[in-house]
Formats: structure tokens, sequence, C-alpha cells
């Protein structure tokens, strides 16, 4: 137990010098994150300063900022937002989470580290930070789909993390990975969630109705943080972390309508907790712990931040989320936290790891949480450096991948596409299942099968080796060719479903989109396959090989994707030149914001998005600029396929092309895309700038 007067040094301490520190950082227009972080770095046992707090004092106070923190973030996401962000969430963080810990054992392994402390760190560098991900995103004041995205993605990822502790665990301790263990856990924690949920429906929305008609200030703060804590108490009884329990508290509080009320009144509170967490992450910073294992936390560094940019864009785009979106949301979760920490700690207490491995994660943590701010505030900028930078077929397939997915989305006959596609998710789960089962067993197996072979048939061990890995690579060609097969169906499958085959004796005008379609969607689920057999097989193979048997499949699937992209590519410009004849005939009718007169234009060319008409006049602020100089495309993920102006149309329009008074755009993309694209088009001169008003709807 702390005493009293320890327990007031340490608050007196944190809060005086954080006090300072964030005052200064403010001033100097930085995050005050990283002033708190310095004032940690002050008061921490490692930096000789005579301002020393007691570290267990002030990590039992940050505990309290998490959990506040994360009621916090449950207030935003009402069940409902839940289940709309959730699938595209799921999608986004299993394929990030799967990459990054893939090149956590392959780093791991490069460093010379044991197995088993490879695949900790693995887990380590694989789940991001949400307290500090919320708390960057409240100061620069994050709003919009990006922030529901990436919150999304945490709450999955908080969830993956809790079964990665338990399959680690079970490592640790010698008994494996039995599949019913692991089927038993993930059973349990849906269990715990459903029962959790269904009885907090019942009772916490209308206990916080009732409290709040007492119109009591005090009693519905008292109230909500009774049910904050209650539940993460819960959480933490049953095993699982009480960051999951505050946020289901906070979703459940949203449910009553009172959100706003509750979030208002608890603020103050939880931002003085989320302080003192700041304060403790930058007292564990030891420096001479940077000084002896620089060489470890710089390569980690660098993987966490290029792995989770890398795998989170790449994720987010597969569920159609456009270019900058997707980029912003992996340039936002380009950190490592609290659940490292935890990981780490766990691999230390069962012995599985050596000591020095604690230390480091913190210090990988320390320092992409001082990364995080300024990634955050560069997204926009890269996102659109990286728009401009995609060759202009890859830029096409971007643009329209998006409509794609939302005409797959309202697709008649979904049940029948969904049936088909469980058949082939079923073929390539056995699939990958025995591609992985077969090179483990030869991995467990070549001693004994290489001294049967030097005895039988008098080979060396070089050779009986040699054998043993051409025969597994023949019993495994069946089974790679039958995914790579099932890849190509699952992309037919989704393609036809997105953009239907015309009828027999009729031109197939879709057939160009439905290839770049189908090249695009082959080339994700081979990812997504691919990913988890690394995952299982790698602490069995050699990393040389396998690195070239990835770069093989990625580069025949890579020119696959080129050569359906170029022939999009050429559809459009076919197509642009019956998009300018439509807008003549728009621009001359008698409804001057019409759009029916696109109707046989998309019915014509299937594929092309939806695209409507925007035109415009002397007021626009865009009059006068080139697409480039207002990064349409960038900014809101809508491209212009065409612009007819008196006197001439431009088909397929270059970046260098200057909007002129009486222009009218058509503007494809997804309906979101659309919609900021009319936006911004519209905007009067006298209105706030053209990217400003792009980025009115990420940070306000």
């Amino acid at each position: 137990m702390h005493g009293a007067h320890q327990f007031l040094i340490a608050l007196a301490v944190v809060l005086g010098v954080a006090g300072v520190t964030t005052v200064v950082f403010q001033r100097l227009r930085q995050p005050v994150v990283l002033g708190y972080i310095l004032a940690g770095l002050i008061v921490g046992p490692h930096v000789p300063i005579p301002l020393v707090a007691d570290l267990s004092i002030v990590q039992t106070l940050s505990e309290l900022g998490v959990i506040l923190l994360m009621f916090a973030l449950g207030l935003e996401f009402s069940l409902g937002k839940l289940v709309r962000v959730g699938p595209m969430a799921a999608i986004t963080a299993l394929v990030e989470c799967t990459v990054l810990f893939w090149l956590g054992v392959v780093a791991g392994r490069l460093l010379g580290l044991t197995m088993l402390e490879s695949l900790f760190t693995g887990a380590i560098v694989s789940i991001s930070s949400t307290t500090i991900i919320a708390k960057a995103f409240d100061e620069l004041r994050v709003r919009g789909p990006l922030r529901e995205l990436v919150l999304g993605v945490l709450v999955v990822e908080d969830l993956i993390a809790i079964l990665l502790m338990a399959v680690l665990t079970a490592l640790a301790r010698g008994s494996g990975v039995a599949p019913g263990e692991l089927l038993l856990t993930i059973g349990r924690l849906v269990l715990f969630l459903a029962a959790l949920l269904a009885a907090g429906m019942l009772v916490v929305p209308r206990a916080i109705r009732w409290i709040r008609r007492l119109d009591r200030p005090e009693t519905t703060l008292v109230a909500a943080l009774g049910i904050c804590f209650g539940m993460a108490l819960l959480a933490s009884e049953a095993g699982y972390s009480v960051a999951l329990g505050a946020f289901l508290a906070g979703s459940l509080v949203a449910e009553s309508g009172e959100e706003r009320h509750v979030e208002h009144l608890i603020q103050p509170v939880r931002d003085m907790f989320a302080a003192i967490f700041f304060v403790s992450v930058g007292m564990l910073i030891d420096p001479s712990v940077l000084r002896a294992h620089w060489g470890a936390i710089l390569v980690l560094t660098a993987l966490v931040i290029a792995g989770k940019v890398g795998g989170v864009s790449f994720g987010a785009f597969l569920t159609g989320r456009g270019t900058r979106t997707s980029v912003e949301a992996g340039m936002s979760l380009a950190q490592i936290g609290e659940f490292s920490f935890i990981i780490a700690g766990l691999g230390l207490s069962l012995g599985a790891t050596r000591e020095f491995l604690y230390p480091v994660a913190v210090s990988v943590s320390a320092i992409t949480t001082l990364t995080t701010p300024w990634l955050i505030r560069a997204s926009g900028p890269a996102a659109s450096w990286v728009d401009h930078k995609l060759p202009r077929p890859v830029q096409t397939v971007a643009a329209l991948y998006g409509t794609w997915l939302e005409r797959l989305r309202d697709a008649p006959g979904r049940g029948t596409t969904a049936g088909q596609v469980r058949r082939i998710v079923r073929a390539l789960a056995l699939d990958a299942a025995f591609v992985a089962a077969l090179v483990i067993a030869a991995a467990v197996a070549e001693e004994r099968i290489g001294r049967f072979l030097g005895e039988r048939l008098g080979l060396s061990r070089t050779a009986a080796r040699a054998a043993l890995v051409a025969g597994a690579a023949l019993l495994s060609l069946p089974f790679c060719t039958g995914a790579l097969r099932n890849a190509r169906r699952m992309g037919f499958a989704l393609a036809a479903a997105a953009l239907p085959a015309a009828l027999q004796g009729r031109a197939d005008l879709a057939a160009a989109p439905r290839r770049a379609l189908v090249t695009t969607l082959q080339l994700a689920t081979v990812v997504l396959t691919l990913v988890p057999i690394l995952v299982v097989t790698q602490p069995f193979l050699p990393l040389a090989p396998v690195a070239a048997v990835v770069a093989a499949i990625l580069l025949f699937l890579g020119v696959s994707f080129w050569r359906g992209a170029t022939g999009l590519q050429g559809h459009v410009r076919a197509g642009a030149q019956v998009l300018v004849e439509a807008l003549a005939r728009h621009a001359r009718g008698p409804e001057p914001g019409g759009e029916d007169v696109l109707a046989h234009f998309r019915e014509l060319m299937p594929g092309l998005g939806e695209p409507v008409a925007v035109p415009l006049d002397e007021r626009c602020a865009v009059v006068g600029r080139s697409l480039s100089e207002i990064d349409l495309r960038g900014l809101t993920g809508a491209t212009v396929l065409a612009i007819w102006r008196p006197g001439g149309g431009v088909m397929v329009p270059s970046a260098r092309e200057v909007l002129q008074r009486g222009d009218v755009l058509a503007i494809a993309g997804t309906a979101e895309a659309v919609a900021a694209a009319r936006a911004l088009l519209g905007k009067a001169q006298d209105a706030r700038t053209v990217e400003e008003q792009a980025q009115a709807g990420g940070m306000e």
C-alpha cells in the first residue's frame, strides 16, 4: 500500500512538471502529448534530475487514464455505428496485424532472437495504441470517416491482442496450441461480449436516461463513471482488458442518446488522468537501454512505422476506402502502446523472453508516440503525394474501385453470391491448411527422413535435404495451384455480381472494368491467403527461399494487375468521348442542375462509376486553377472523367488542365467522394481555401 504522503508527493510532482511542459509545448504550437512524455522523462528514475516521482503510483493512476479515454471513445461509438464500421475495420485490422506479426517474427530472427522471442516480438509490434491515437485525434480535432475507421480498427486490434496473449501463453508453457483450445478461447470471448452487451442494453441506456431527467450533473457524472469502472472491473475479472470493458461501457451509455452531455461532464477528469498516462510512458524511457540496444530499437521502430502504414493502407483500400483515407489511416496507426507493454511483460513473466525485450518495447512505443502527432499531421499531404505518384492506370483503378464495391453491396442476388463466396473461402482455407501442414511436417521430420534416405539410398545430407524439399514442393504444388485458381474464382464471382455480363448477343461493355476488378480482387485474395500461411510456417522455413517465392508470386500477380489497369485506361478514354457528348447535351438542356442526361452514359459504359455533372461559374473558387492545384482526387477520392466547355471538350483531362468558367465536369467516384467533390467545386471564391474545405470532414 502506498502511504498518503508518497501519493501526494507523486501527484504534485507529476502534475506540476506536466503543467509546465504542456504550457511550453502549447506556446510552441506542438502536440501537448510530447510535453507530457518529456515531463515523464524529467520526473522518471532514469534521468539525474532531483524531481523523481514514484513510478508504481504513477502507473496505477495512469490505468485510470486508459479507462477514461476508452470510455470517452465508446461514447462516440454507439452499437449501431460499431456494427456499420465493424466489417471494414475487421478486414483492415486482420490484414495489418497479420502482416506486422509476420514482419516482427522475421525481424526477431534477423536480430538473433530465439523463435519464441520472435513470436512475442511479432505480437508486440502488431497492436497499435488506442490511448495515444485517441489523445492525438482530440488535439488535432480529427473527425469524420477517418476517425470512425481508425477507432474501429483499434477495437478489433484489442480483441486480436487478447487471442494472441492466449496463444503465446500456451506456447510459452509448452502445451502447444490445440485447435480445440483456440476455439474455446474465441468462444469464451464471444460469449462474454454477448452477455455483457445484452445485459447492458437492458439496463444502461434506461438508467442513464432516468438519471439525466433528475437534471443533476453531479449525479449523472458519478453514475456514468460508476458504469465505466464497473464494466472495466468485470472485463478484468473475466481475464480481458479493462480498456475493452470501458469502451463497451461508453458504447452502451451512447445508446441512451445522452452521450454528448456525459462526454462534457467527464472531459476534465479524463484529460487529467490521460496526462498522467503519458507521463508514465515518459518515465519508462531509459537512455541507457537506448544506448545498449539502439540497433534493435531502430529496426523495430522502422518496422512499426513502415509496416503499419503499408498494412493498414492496403487493408483499408481493399474495403473501398480510397487512397486518401487509407493512407491517412495507416499513418495514424503507426505506433505501439499499452498492449505491447502487456505482451512484453507476459513474455518476461513466463520466462519466454529475456529481460531486454521489455525495455526495447517500451522504447519503441515511446519513439512512435513522439512521431504519431507529426505523422497524423503529415498524412494529408502524404496521401496527395502518393496519389500523384501512382501511374495513371493505377490511379484510374483506385478511383473506380470504391464504386465497384458500392455496386457489389447493392447488387441483386446477394444471397447467391454470398453462398458462392463462402464455398470458395472454404476451399481456399483447405488449400492453405494443406500447404502449411506439408511444410511443417517436412520441417519437423527433416532429420528422420534425411537419415532414412541416407541409409537406404546412400544420399549425402545435402542431397537428402534437397530431395525432401523437392518432394514437399511437388506434394504442395496441387494445393498452391488450387489456391491460385480459387483466388481467381473469387475475383470472377465478386466481379460478376458488381458488373454483370451482357446478355448473349450483345456487346459486353463492362468487360474492361470487370477484368480490372477481377485482377484486383485476385491479388487481394492471394495476399490475404498467403500472409497467414507465412505466419504459420515461418518458424520452420529459411527466410531467403520464402522471400524469393513470395516475390515471384506477387510479381506475377502485379503484371496481371497492370495489364488489367492499362486495359481499363483504354476503356475510360473510349467512354470519355461519349461522356463529352452527353455533357454537351447537359449544357444545352433546360435543367442546368439536372443529371438525367447522363443516364444513357451509365447504361452504355457500365463500370465507370455513377458520373454526375458539375457546372462551374465565375463564383467558383476553383476557376482559373489546374486540377493538380486543387488536388481533387487526392482530397476527395473522386476523379474527373471528362470536361465539356464552350468551344470543345476535354477527354480524360491531365493534371495540368486549367478549369474555366462555363466548364461542366463529369465527376465519378463513390457516393461519399462525389458529394465531397461537388461541395469543394461549388464553393464560392470568398470561402475558405480548397484544401481547408476538403479537410473539413476529417480535421476541424
